[in-house]
């Protein structure tokens, strides 16, 4: 087998037990879980470049849990505080669980769908037309804009965070034959870290079908594309691929 070390493009579970090193012990292949990438919030002074008052808002559309996080750090900051009428739209149950965190769950009115994007939360959408909507995301979210906007509804994107390069150190290991990516900012953070990257015999294997894009534009070559029919998971797929390699 031409593949002894992976690079799996996430952070390293607290348990410091993952399904990819339950693989790499499996096929005698060594991997590192090492994010290329690291979510940085915004400071209240540079939200406020924004002009966006977040207690315009009556209600607030959630994507992901670091969504959550940022949210209620600048609310915090800026001393704003969320009134009991506010709604809150979330793309999954876990998303809007992890409320809990923040707000007492029972009290408030809270949507999810079940679909993980936003057409599942269309029915709540239709549901509360009259409401003035506040999008938390990254500064790189490029989600589908286009059930809010047929559903011509009056929301608003605050970015409170941003996706930045996690620099690799000059004495950091770098002999690997594979790297696992599952964002595009992934890939421009190789290329940030290797600007002279030469694939060769090197290993890439994306997922999501944006990662996928964003690697064939940097000229690179898919050895591993997730999800598919075969494979609906990154770990399914590098499972698949080494054994194909025994």
């Amino acid at each position: 087998m031409n593949v002894k070390k992976i690079l799996v493009s996430q952070p390293r579970p607290e348990s410091g037990k993952s399904p990819y090193y339950e693989i790499g012990e499996k096929y005698g292949v060594e991997v590192v879980l090492r994010p290329f990438i690291k979510v940085e919030g915004l400071s209240a002074k540079e939200f406020r470049q924004s002009k966006i008052n977040i207690s315009d808002f009556t209600g607030i559309i959630f994507t992901a849990r670091t969504a959550i996080d940022h949210f209620f750090r600048l609310c915090e900051e800026m001393r704003i505080k969320m009134p009991d009428t506010m709604k809150y739209f979330c793309t999954t149950e876990s998303i809007a669980l992890y409320l809990q965190k923040y707000i007492q769950y029972r009290k408030r009115k809270i949507f999810h769908g079940t679909t993980g994007k936003l057409d599942g939360l269309l029915p709540y959408f239709q549901k509360h037309k009259k409401e003035k909507l506040l999008w938390v995301v990254s500064d790189v979210n490029k989600e589908d804009t286009s059930v809010l906007d047929k559903a011509a509804l009056d929301y608003t994107k605050a970015v409170m965070y941003r996706t930045v390069s996690n620099d690799f150190a000059p004495d950091e290991p770098r002999d690997y034959d594979m790297f696992i990516f599952f964002s595009p900012a992934g890939i421009d953070s190789l290329l940030k870290n290797y600007p002279d990257f030469q694939q060769g015999d090197i290993k890439i294997a994306c997922f999501g079908p944006a990662t996928a894009k964003s690697a064939r534009e940097a000229g690179l070559r898919l050895d591993i594309e997730a999800p598919s029919p075969e494979a609906p998971s990154m770990t399914s797929a590098l499972d698949n691929y080494l054994k194909s390699l025994s």
